[in-house]
């Protein structure tokens, strides 16, 4: 049995015991996840969403977080100025194991969603009660001139 997942922008087309590298996502190495966002199950009988498969999912235990190979972004400038500038980039990635494809089922499983860390950033911020404003007690002068100009 295969699926084919969305995660990270990207599409996967995985089956049980896959080693992927996927966009970073918000878990540690040992926790098990499951991937919601499917669009094909196949096997004996093929299944495609519009735009996912309902109740179908991709359960994986991450491995580690890790990062991708360097690439390398040189520029130049010819003619009168001659500058040249040279930067490299190495993309944090989430090296996950698919344990299991579940055709149906996905929301009885009780296993933690996978989410990509500008996900999880984002929820944690709304969740987070802004602490209640203390209003600052008043500076003496000021109460005293309050006080004067209310008489």
């Amino acid at each position: 049995m295969f699926a084919v997942l969305k995660t990270g922008g990207k599409q996967y087309k995985v089956q049980t015991g896959d080693v992927l590298r996927v966009e970073k996502l918000a878990a540690i190495a040992g926790d098990k996840i499951q991937f919601n966002e499917i669009l094909m199950v196949g096997g004996d009988a093929v299944t495609v969403g519009a735009p996912f498969v309902a109740g179908a999912a991709v359960q994986a235990e991450v491995i580690d977080q890790i990062k991708g190979e360097k690439t390398i972004h040189f520029v130049k400038r010819r003619r009168k100025h001659s500058s040249q500038r040279t930067k490299g980039h190495r993309q944090h990635l989430t090296l996950v194991r698919v344990t299991e494809v579940l055709a149906t089922g996905a929301e009885s499983t009780g296993v933690a969603a996978a989410t990509g860390t500008a996900d999880a950033r984002r929820a944690a911020h709304n969740t987070t009660a802004a602490p209640a404003a203390v209003e600052a007690p008043a500076k003496p002068k000021r109460a005293a001139k309050a006080a004067a100009v209310k008489e």
